[in-house]
């Protein structure tokens, strides 16, 4: 059985799965990818290229659409000159990349649903600090075309989060299931040894709190991070504070708010910390980052309702005591006092006095870490989410197997 798998990034959301897939059950699995050619870990890699996209000339409202069909077109032409005769194609909804596969192959889609955009009570407008202009509510709307067509082409979908479903238009919701990608809970896990950041070992009489994000931006709550850790610094001296990330912004419209060349230069310059107190990794390794959370006595995730960065999950699988922001999609992983615990995104004095609470005890709360790997064990590990995800697959491919048997049998 052939299984083609379409991103523009690798691994992205299906390149664990591929690799799983062709491992443990023989399966061709093909991804189509801006990223890599040739094979990758049994994965047969196809390289697609993007010949325009949308410019000025656009309507502001349509330039997300533009560079969607973009992408389908060049996942197309890549598709058929690579002369593939998959069974079935799974992509992620979004990009476009599978729409116009339905024209060239027989296999039904599959797409994995990540978010439907809203212009209200949202993300966009969570923040009273950062302000959307009136063309980003219009635009909000428009955003989901390209994934109202995905909607409409696969044959079925799913969605990391009950969260994530739940902003699907409510008629569409049926077609689409609630599967997590799945953590891998062998990778992710807590290292023993000597505590480490970078090079430098850290004494037994420090606390280490860490923070990761993708980007250091608002929608990721840097900036609440900065003032949570400058309350603590100024109760306790023995405290380091670690941040993963790079200085761009990926979601949000910080640099139309702020003068500086990046929002963690903004927030440095305005909150003005001790930056001795502070180690800033940049992006880093997977691996790298394991080993960051190993040493972590306290992570500290904040976000506005938004999807759920893997990085949440990723602290939990390795023995984090975990203190997130009480938001929707975050209460869905993390319980307070059952498995993490849980402030108000603005509430910096609260989430100061839980987190100074555990930096104070981290012996008193190890019983919350050891309950945050086992709640991903239990809901979120690649071990559970990927027999859900075949029994989809399979699900999806049975119709067009009895089709099959019944063309070869004359019938």
């Amino acid at each position: 059985m052939q299984i083609l798998f379409v991103h523009p990034n690798f691994p992205a959301q299906f390149g664990h799965i591929a690799t799983r897939l062709v491992h443990e059950r023989g399966i061709d699995a093909v991804f189509v990818t801006r990223a890599l050619e040739g094979t990758h870990d049994g994965v047969r890699m196809v390289r697609y290229d993007i010949k325009g996209g949308a410019t000025r000339a656009n309507h502001h409202c349509s330039r997300t659409f533009e560079n969607a069909v973009w992408q389908a077109h060049g996942v197309y032409e890549a598709c058929k000159a690579a002369k593939l005769a998959p069974d079935l194609v799974v992509g992620h909804s979004g990009f476009g990349s599978t729409v116009f596969l339905q024209e060239l192959y027989r296999a039904p889609i599959v797409s994995y649903f990540e978010y439907y955009y809203h212009p209200h009570g949202s993300d966009m407008d969570f923040r009273p600090d950062f302000p959307p202009e009136e063309i980003d509510f219009l635009r909000a709307h428009a955003r989901n075309a390209m994934i109202l067509l995905d909607l409409a082409a696969c044959a079925s979908g799913y969605a990391a989060t009950q969260w994530q479903k739940g902003l699907l238009p409510r008629e569409w919701q049926p077609k689409v299931d609630v599967i997590h990608d799945g953590v891998d809970t062998a990778f992710w896990r807590r290292q023993p040894g000597p505590r480490r950041i970078g090079l430098d070992t850290i004494p037994d009489d420090v606390r280490v709190v860490t923070y990761a994000a993708r980007g250091l931006e608002a929608m990721r709550g840097f900036d609440v991070f900065v003032r949570v850790a400058k309350r603590i610094a100024a109760e306790m001296p023995n405290v380091l504070f670690v941040v993963v990330g790079g200085d761009g912004i990926h979601y949000g419209n910080d640099l139309r708010h702020v003068k500086a060349k990046s929002f963690r230069e903004h927030v440095l310059a305005t909150e003005r910390p001790d930056l001795r107190r502070f180690r800033f990794l940049g992006t880093v390794p997977g691996a790298e980052l394991a080993r960051v959370f190993s040493a972590s006595d306290l992570h500290v995730y904040l976000t506005v309702p938004f999807v759920p960065s893997w990085s949440l999950l990723d602290a939990l699988a390795c023995e984090c005591v975990v203190l997130a922001s009480d938001v929707a999609p975050v209460r869905e992983i993390v319980r307070h006092g059952e498995n993490g615990l849980l402030a108000d995104f603005f509430d910096v004095d609260g989430l100061a006095a839980e987190a100074i609470r555990v930096l104070k005890d981290p012996a008193a709360f190890r019983p919350l870490a050891l309950a945050g790997r086992a709640s991903v064990e239990a809901r979120y590990s690649v071990d559970v989410t990927l027999p859900r995800l075949w029994a989809l697959f399979e699900r999806v491919l049975a119709p067009g197997r009895r089709q099959q048997d019944v063309v070869r049998s004359g019938r």
